[in-house]
């Protein structure tokens, strides 16, 4: 396993984190758990490096979702679409993650430039 690859994926998400003012201990907490556990996973599939920034962002995701709501919302719409979230395209984290709106489909930042 890559430590590079694994090093820029936390620093894209903590970037993410502390652009929307999440960086809280909880989700920096989170941030690391999910670090760790996608360490293991490339591990059991080198093919899959490609794929773990863009994985860490949503297992952050979904780890704040259980604890906080939505993370990272839409600024984009403004009030004119009710509160959403951004989510990470392709689907399966990779190659290269960007936020997209969930109400337009547009990409809104790639990853780490919220």
């Amino acid at each position: 396993m890559d430590n590079g690859l694994l090093f820029d994926a936390r620093a894209r998400v903590l970037a993410d984190l502390q652009a929307r003012r999440h960086a809280t201990a909880a989700a920096v907490s989170a941030l690391e758990d999910a670090v760790s556990q996608r360490r293991w996973w490339a591990e059991q599939w080198p093919e899959g490096e490609q794929y773990v920034a863009g994985l860490v962002a949503q297992d952050v995701q979904d780890a704040l979702f259980e604890t906080v709501g939505r993370w990272p919302l839409c600024l984009e719409c403004g009030d004119q679409a009710p509160q959403h979230a951004l989510y990470i395209q392709p689907d399966l984290g990779g190659p290269d993650p960007v936020w997209v709106c969930e109400e337009t489909g547009d990409v809104v930042a790639p990853l780490g430039g919220l």
